[in-house]
């Protein structure tokens, strides 16, 4: 059989390939702890849960959800977006749901990228942004994040020739991995770039609930004008800890949504009615409880910060996402110190190149782990 260059030129996804090593290691009998997927060891709350035992329940929710999302979700969503960052979008056509945000990263290259065409992608940045441009047969242009810039974007140091081929510009903030925020003066100058240069702003935000120390996240879409240009992607699985349930959602311009949609619904056939359901219930309901989880995931980005000096580590307390960004001493090799650790402690750290060239040098730590957990992993590499 021949397989399509897009595989076999494509490298494994990162996370895919850890999942086997985790298990190989676990298969030994070691007490692994792994610090390395942004998973939410959560639950959502209760009445989250209870909408989807009663809508699985039922007889008429087991068909073909539909290709647009119900409209109560849709709703829904437009509501959030009204109440949470002052911004109107229209629910039939600047509103899509999707099967987890993930999917419509890589299909909204499907929609905007041919060959040839170039995404702005930023390095260190969420790997499906760059992927997904390769399975579309487009090149990946990693523009650096630098400690020195606030991890943010310098759009003058992108040289035209390349700003002449490219069709997207992809940000994320609550940054993954640097756990680094924007501010709305950045998105500001973001779309900006976009409207000048003809790119779509593709703006990453499922960490947008998910901050610290009184941080309150923004919304792209909270810039002027930015629906000329941007679209958003949000999710509930960070926001509602419901990552294994596979919903989020792309807002925004009504041409890019419509466009992206195209795509969907030749590929997939809609979101369980259910999981639509008990979303519609996550975004209407009581947002309170979201302070007292954020506030979990404060004490145990504490926790972290308080043993990284212990292993020779550095990091910049992060403003949101789920993540430590910590910088390893000069000279030191990311992937090899990981490895290490991991043979000799059992902890599992993801090296910063999983996210790109400029992440070398540093360490990706999740918190998606218990508070003594974490502390186990401290001591466990304090004792290498």
């Amino acid at each position: 059989m021949k397989i399509a260059d897009r595989v076999t030129n494509l490298p494994p996804y990162v996370f895919a390939s850890l999942e086997k090593r985790l298990a190989a290691m676990r298969a030994k009998g070691v007490d692994v702890i792994s610090l390395g997927i942004g998973s939410p060891d959560l639950a959502p709350p209760p009445f989250i849960i209870d909408v989807l035992h009663r809508a699985a329940s039922r007889q008429d929710t087991h068909g073909y959800a539909g290709y647009f999302g119900t409209p109560a979700l849709r709703q829904a969503i437009a509501d959030y977006y009204q109440r949470r960052f002052g911004v109107t979008v229209a629910p039939d056509t600047e509103v899509l749901p999707l099967l987890g945000s993930k999917e419509g990263l890589a299909n909204m290259s499907l929609a905007f990228i041919d060959p040839g065409d170039v995404a702005l992608v930023p390095d260190p940045g969420y790997p499906t942004y760059r992927m997904g441009a390769l399975m579309a047969g487009g090149d990946a242009y990693a523009v650096p994040l630098l400690e020195e810039n606030d991890f943010r974007i310098d759009f003058s140091a992108i040289p035209a020739d390349v700003v002449a081929r490219a069709t997207v510009l992809w940000l994320n903030y609550p940054n993954n991995p640097t756990g680094a925020g924007a501010p709305l003066a950045f998105l500001q100058e973001a779309v900006d770039y976009c409207r000048e240069h003809d790119l779509v702003l593709c703006y990453d935000n499922p960490y947008c609930e998910v901050t610290f120390d009184g941080y309150v996240a923004p919304s792209v879409l909270e810039v002027p004008g930015a629906k000329d240009v941007a679209v958003e992607f949000n999710s509930l699985s960070k926001t509602y800890n419901m990552a294994g349930w596979r919903i989020g959602m792309a807002v925004g311009n009504a041409r890019a949504i419509q466009a992206l949609s195209i795509i969907k619904t030749n590929v997939d056939s809609g979101i369980f009615v259910p999981i639509q359901e008990a979303a519609t219930a996550a975004l209407n309901g009581d947002q309170r409880w979201l302070s007292e989880r954020n506030l979990i995931y404060q004490r145990r980005r504490d926790i972290v910060m308080e043993w990284l000096p212990r292993i020779g580590l550095t990091a910049r307390p992060p403003k949101g996402a789920l993540y430590v960004w910590a910088k390893l001493p000069s000279g030191v090799d990311c992937e090899a110190w990981a490895t290490e650790m991991f043979e000799k402690a059992g902890v599992w750290l993801t090296p910063g190149t999983a996210y790109g060239e400029c992440g070398r040098g540093y360490l990706r730590i999740s918190l998606c782990t218990p508070e003594e957990r974490l502390a186990e992993a401290g001591e466990r590499l304090s004792n290498v």
